[in-house]
Parts: C-alpha cells; sequence; structure tokens
C-alpha cells in the first residue's frame, strides 16, 4: 500500500529547560559557531549536514519546561573516531552517561544534555 507520509524524517526536536544553555551545549558539542545574543525563544536549529534537522525547543516564552528525560537515546551524532569524541567530550566537561561500547563493526558511548536528554555518539 502506498502511503502519503514520506519515508524521511525531517527535524528531531529536542525540548529543553533553557534555550541558551542548550545552544552552547549542542554547538560546542558540535563544534559549530554560536552566539547567545541571536538565541531567542522558542527554538534554535542547529545546522546539520543532511536532511534531518535538529531543533531546540524550549516552549512557549516564559514558561518553563518541565522534563523528564529518558536514560535512552532518543538519537545518534556519528564520529569517524570513536576515541578522539569521547576524549573531545571529557575535554569539554561534559557528562558521561556510559562508557565506550565496542563491538565488532561499531562502538558507542553516550553523555547528557544539560537537562539530561540522554543522547549516543557512534561509529555506526
Amino acid at each position: 500500500m502506498k502511503s502519503p507520509v514520506g519515508n524521511q524524517i525531517n527535524t528531531v526536536f529536542v525540548h529543553v529547560s533553557n534555550l541558551r544553555e542548550s545552544v552552547r551545549w549542542y554547538s560546542e558539542l558540535l563544534g559549530q559557531e554560536y552566539d547567545l545574543n541571536e538565541v531567542a525563544d522558542p527554538v534554535y536549529n542547529l545546522e546539520m549536514n543532511h536532511f534531518t534537522g535538529l531543533t531546540l525547543d524550549a516552549g512557549p516564552a516564559g514558561k518553563r519546561k518541565q522534563l523528564n528525560p529518558l536514560d535512552e537515546p532518543l538519537f545518534n551524532f556519528h564520529t569517524d573516531d570513536i576515541d578522539e569524541a569521547f576524549t573531545f567530550v571529557n575535554e569539554l566537561g561534559i557528562e558521561v552517561a556510559e562508557g565506550i561500547v565496542r563491538f565488532d563493526d561499531f562502538s558507542f558511548f553516550m553523555v547528557r544534555d544539560p537537562d539530561g536528554n540522554v543522547v549516543m555518539i557512534c561509529t555506526g
């Protein structure tokens, strides 16, 4: 059966309680320049290099979101070098939720953003 819904994810929304803090965290993790003076509620779109976008969503202005982050990642960022990526996040002082796990064909580790959301960084 043909579906009118496309087989493509356009945007992943990460719900955050402090947009400026999250913009800083994600931008530094991804090595992107940012200007906190240009950050305005309710959302901030990070630059991504493929079809799927990443939007940080703080919700309506003047209202702080009450978040209940999961202990499992909802998405991952890719790396070609798991050890270099792990060293990088440690140098940034990012909380590591789980250290490097290695398999024959890929490796990963997990970090927590300022709201406790788990993000996986993996080679696969």
